[in-house]
This record gives structure tokens, sequence and C-alpha cells, in this order.
């Protein structure tokens, strides 16, 4: 069995398509995450092995088009710092710097995981492969060393 030509694939899936597209983008974006599905398709379909799954396939191919958009879009919506923030002063300390003086003070995997975690905003999954072990360790690693921080904020 061969693959249908890919015009009758357009007709026969382009309104699934379009609904996927809608459900994932806004309206502005609908067209451009369709067109984009299926000329990926198109460069594509030549390669493609026979007995595929075309529906299925085509709605991921139009699933990570809408990714790609979200992802352009939000590196379009950050907006330049006009102005610096001051500097802190020398001898103070701002808030952070005290968080992250006991974060330092932390034994190593805590110290790691709740780095990773907060300041660098990676998931449990990331981590672990940063430091080893499991996620429940690491999920144990940031919440001993998130009670230890409490602790000492408390005194």
């Amino acid at each position: 069995m061969s693959l249908p030509p890919f015009e009758q694939v357009v007709q026969e899936h382009g309104p699934r398509v379009l609904s996927v597209c809608r459900a994932m983008v806004d309206a502005a974006d609908v067209d451009d995450a369709w067109s984009e599905t299926f000329l990926a398709a198109l460069s594509a379909w030549p390669d493609l092995p026979t007995d595929l799954d075309v529906t299925a396939w085509l709605v991921t191919v139009a699933r990570r088009k809408c990714i790609d958009i979200h992802r352009l879009r939000a590196r379009r919506r950050t907006d330049p710092v006009a102005d610096l923030p001051e500097v802190v002063a020398q001898g103070a300390e701002s808030d952070d710097e005290g968080v992250w003086r006991h974060v330092a003070a932390l034994p190593g995997k805590q110290r790691q995981v709740i780095t990773y975690r907060y300041l660098g905003g990676l998931s449990y999954a990331q981590i672990i492969d940063l430091v080893g072990g499991t996620e429940a360790a690491a999920r144990r690693a940031a919440s001993d060393g998130l009670k230890s921080l409490r602790e000492k904020e408390i005194r």
C-alpha cells in the first residue's frame, strides 16, 4: 500500500489540523500554524513509510508547529529594560543575597537541587540528570533544604 497523493491528504485532514491549531494558538496565528504544518508535511512526504498513520502524524506535526509559535511569541514579548536597577551599597546585604548565602551553607545535594530548581528553573527530572539519584530523592533534598532555610529565617 502506498501513501495517497499529498493534495488528497490536505483535503482529507486539513479540517482536523485546523481544529488542532485553533485549540492551541491564538486566532491570529491559526493560519500560520496550519500552513507551517502542511509545509513541513510536504517536505517530509516522499520519505515517509507507507504504513504511516497519517492522521496521528499530522496532528503531531501541527502540535509541534503550534508549540514553535508559542515559543516565538514568548521570545518577542520580552521587553528591554531602559534603566538598570541600582547597585546595593557596599556592606549592605539584599534579601536575595542573604537567602543565597544560607543556601550556600546547605549540604551539597540540597544546595544543588535548590539552586537548579529555584534559580535555574529546572524540573526534578532535569535535575536528576545533573546530580544523579532519583526524582523522589531530589524532591526530598529540596524539601529538607527548604525546611532548613525556613528554620534559619525564623531565628
